[in-house]
This record gives structure tokens, sequence and C-alpha cells, in this order.
């Protein structure tokens, strides 16, 4: 792994520049360059900086992948439901293409930061319980956070590419397993799993403004898990699609009687208003301020039109196919321009005269504040949070896992009924709909409320299912035609390709996946 051997490394300089606590003795006697794992991990607030290091990681997904293009593109780019307008990213193009393959910048990159979060939190794993003095309390709560990350790591990395190593320990060039082999996803899964209970029963919130990891963020990450599980590959069934309703349940339980805590937002502007991050409907985000980093998501901005203070630029690399945005229902306030996802007019300069677009665009991770509205400048500082975990998913996630359960009940339909309701949309009664067209009413309100936020790839993936813009229904996975590429999916592409360098590096990762070259 490129990133196991110098992990600490990273910890320690992360943990000397935020901690709050007088170490000068410590300094005193133990220069900086001279720090050890073992010699760090000797006080708790190096626990909480050490902590805050893997947080930190978690932002590899807005870090750069070429000229006009990001990491997080990886998972916008295969579903079909964006192109872009520069085509200066011959990576990117190939992510659109779905001609992508071990040596595409952002399938490199995506592996390598996934690991870097899993070896930096399996330091906090190991190195914090010796920890004494240390309440006990705060040392659980660490270790809780520190294993909801590393699973989330390992949940997006399982999902990728399937069978891949499972490092549970921290590694220098001396470990045995320092070349490891690709363990089976069903121990994947079972590392997942016991990470997010222990997290879960780790004494968290249920919701902090902070940023920092709470219990519905917990609890909506394991009924994720489950109801992954439940589909493809692992093909789980009736038993994960009830632990995965059970699990959103507990969050829409604790929401009913606490809706000031957790809910809707009662408009799609707050989703994404600066004011409002990490609460309400947002159970988790990645942080995100530009003292220490922007918001990432600038490549959705179109392609050199004056939408904010910069004047014309923007990249226009992420913008929606228009088949998709036409997909929506009639009246869908979601694609009201500048009140839903999308926007098709803005101001000039960000604060100037209304100006048509001339199609439309992503204003989901728009920051109005940043970037200004009519008469308002912008303050230039995009510190917008990339959401990760919205409520509005935890609703879908139950109505599709309690469907599955026993067909549409009530609680299935009013969790459905609340998406559309939002939206403007009507929606038949309860009793009109089967099993099978109930299903497929909740996925397509999955592709429509959480496009862009990088889950609409996995969905493709768990599903074998992929949503027909043109007939509204749903196509086999494979042979679907991809809207950006106008090519097919293939067998191959539900799975990406190992990096071509790091198989290199490490021989023990063979073979690579299917219909990939080596």
């Amino acid at each position: 792994m490129k990133y196991i051997s110098n992990k600490f490394k990273i910890a320690l300089v992360s943990a000397l520049l935020v901690s709050q606590t007088s170490c000068s003795d410590f300094l005193k006697e133990n220069a900086p360059s001279n720090l050890t794992p073992e010699s760090f991990y000797t006080i708790p607030d190096h626990a909480e900086a050490a902590l805050a290091s893997v947080y930190a990681d978690l932002r590899f997904m807005g870090g750069g992948a070429g000229i006009f293009s990001s990491n997080w593109q990886l998972l916008e780019a295969l579903t079909g439901t964006s192109t872009t307008e520069t085509a200066q990213n011959s990576d990117l193009n190939n992510l659109y293409g779905l001609v992508h393959d071990g040596n595409t910048a952002h399938v490199v990159n995506y592996w390598n930061g996934l690991y870097k979060v899993i070896a930096q939190a399996n330091q906090v794993i190991a190195k914090v319980p010796p920890i004494t003095p240390m309440p006990e309390a705060q040392k659980k709560k660490i270790l809780g956070e520190a294993k909801f990350l590393r699973a989330s790591a390992y949940f997006t990395a399982v999902r990728l590419w399937g069978d891949i190593p499972l490092i549970t320990n921290p590694q220098t060039a001396d470990s045995e397993d320092f070349l490891p082999t690709r363990a089976p996803q069903e121990d994947i899964y079972k590392l997942i799993i016991a990470d997010l209970t222990e997290a879960e029963n780790a004494g968290l919130a249920w919701m902090d403004a902070s940023g920092r990891v709470n219990l519905a963020a917990v609890k909506a990450q394991l009924a994720r898990v489950y109801l992954t599980m439940a589909g493809f590959p692992l093909s789980k069934g009736a038993t994960h699609y009830k632990l995965a309703a059970d699990k959103a349940l507990e969050v829409i339980t604790y929401a009913n009687s606490n809706p000031t805590v957790i809910n809707l937002f009662p408009t799609y502007l707050d989703v994404h208003r600066e004011s409002l991050k990490n609460r309400v409907e947002h159970l988790f985000m990645i942080q995100y301020n530009t003292l220490v980093a922007g918001n990432p998501m600038g490549n959705m901005f179109p392609n050199f039109k004056p939408v904010t203070f910069n004047g014309p630029g923007g990249t226009g690399s992420t913008v929606p196919t228009i088949s998709f945005y036409n997909s929506y229902e009639p009246g869908d306030l979601r694609t009201k321009d500048q009140e839903g996802y999308f926007y098709t007019s803005y101001f000039t300069n960000g604060n100037g005269a209304r100006f048509e677009l001339g199609a439309p665009y992503i204003f989901k991770h728009f920051n109005q504040t940043a970037n200004g509205s009519f008469g308002v400048a912008g303050t230039r500082n995009d510190n917008l949070n990339v959401p990760q975990i919205r409520y509005a998913e935890v609703l879908l996630m139950f109505a599709e896992a309690q469907n599955e359960v026993g067909g549409p009940n009530q609680q299935a339909y009013d969790a459905f009924k609340r998406i559309r309701d939002r939206a403007k949309l009507t929606t038949p009664a309860l009793g009109t709909y089967t099993k099978e067209s109930f299903r497929e009413a909740v996925w397509k309100e999955r592709w429509h409320e959480l496009c862009y936020e990088q889950i609409t790839w996995f969905d493709m993936v768990r599903l074998r299912k992929v949503f027909n813009e043109t007939t509204k229904g749903f196509d086999n996975f494979v042979g679907h035609i991809n809207q950006s590429s106008k090519q097919p999916l293939q067998e191959k592409h539900l799975l990406l390709p190992l990096g071509r360098q790091e198989m290199l590096n490490n021989p023990n990762l063979k073979p690579q996946n299917p219909g990939y070259p080596n």
C-alpha cells in the first residue's frame, strides 16, 4: 500500500498542529522529528489530534485528478446522469466513455485515498486504548468514531473493487503482511458490521453540529450496509432487507419524536445553505472551510458562464445530461430553477443581472453565501460541506427495505410520500401499488432525490438495474445504454480495475478484476 508505511507521520504532524494542550515538557524531551507512534500516543490530546487527521483524510474525494477534474467525479461520470462540456481531461473522458482502466487517475486516487483513511484509523484504533490516564468515555467515543470512519472507507472500497486487502493493524515495511492478498468480500463486510456496531455502542450523541460522527449517521450507515448486502453481489435477501428496515426505522422513530433535531429540510435551498451544515437533514458530511480546504464541487459550475464572483469561468466537467433532467415528473420542485437541485438561469458575476444559462446545471452544491445571489455579493469563501448521509436517504432506504420484507405497508408508504410531498408531487394511494410497482417507484425516487451525491453508482451495482430516462422504467445493468457515452454497460463495469502501479508494487493483488488488462 502506498501510504501504509508513513501513515503515523501524517498523524503526528496533524496532532502537533491542532493539539490545544501545552506539551512543552513532552516536546522538550522528544523532538517532533524523533516522534514514533509509541512515544506520541501518550495523552488524550494526542488521541483527539490523531482522530482529527482521519477526518481530514476524508477530503481525498475532493482532491485533484488532473485538469478540470476532481476525484469525486469517478462516482458521477460512470452513472450516465452527467456529462462534460469541456472534455479536456483524458482520464475523466475515459470514465464518461466507459473505457477506464488501471491507469485512470480517479481510480488510482480513490484506492490510495481510501487506504490512507484506513491506515490512519488503524493507528487510532491500535494506539489509543493503552493511553493512561484517559477518561474511558472519551476513549470509547474516539474509538467508535475511528471505527465508523474505517468501516465507511472499507464499505466504499469493497463496493468499488470487490475482494480487497483487509488490513486492521498499523503497518510498516517490516510487517508480515506488508504486501497483502485480497480478502473475500464476506470478510470485509464482517469487519464493516463489527466496526459500525461498536461505533453504535460508543456513547455518541444522536447528532453533532461540529461535524463529528454521531449515532444517527452510524445507524444510517448500518442500514446502507445491510441494504447493500441484501442485493448484489452477496444477495443476502430477506434477512438483510429486514435488518436494513429495522435500522433505518430506529432513526425515523427518533426523528419523529425529535423533529427539530432530525428531519427533512422544508426547502431544497436548505440542503445547500452554509448556515445549516451538520444539522437536521445532514446526518454526516465531509467538512470544508477555506482556511483549510474549500468546497471541492466547483467542476459543476457551467463552463465559461459568469455565475460566480470569478466572472466567466468554471469547467462544466460535471453537468446533467438533458435526458436525466427531463426524466423528472412535470411540476417536480426539484427541477425548478434556483429552488430545486438544478438551475437554468443565474445572476451575472453572482449578484448582477439575471441571464439564461441555456441548459440545466447542478444547483445542489451551489453555495449562494459564497457566490452571491441577486443584489447580494458573495463572501467568496466556499465553506459548504459535502453531504454523505442525508435523512432523505434514510426514509427511502426504509421504504425500499420494508417493501422487500412484506410489500408496501403504511409506514413504507409514508416514508416514500414524504420525499414526494416536499417535491410538490401527487402520490397515488397506497392501495394502487403492488410490491413490484412500489419497488420501482422508490428506486426512481432515489435516482431523483439522491443524484449527484456519489450514491447512484452504488445503487446501479447493488440492484443490477439502471433507470432508463426515456421509458421511466429500469433496465438490466448489463446492456443499458449509458446516456453520456451512448455505450452499453458491460459485466466488467460492475467492478473497477485495480490500479496498474499498485499491482506492480504488490503482485499478491493478482488477478486483476475480470475484463481489464493486467
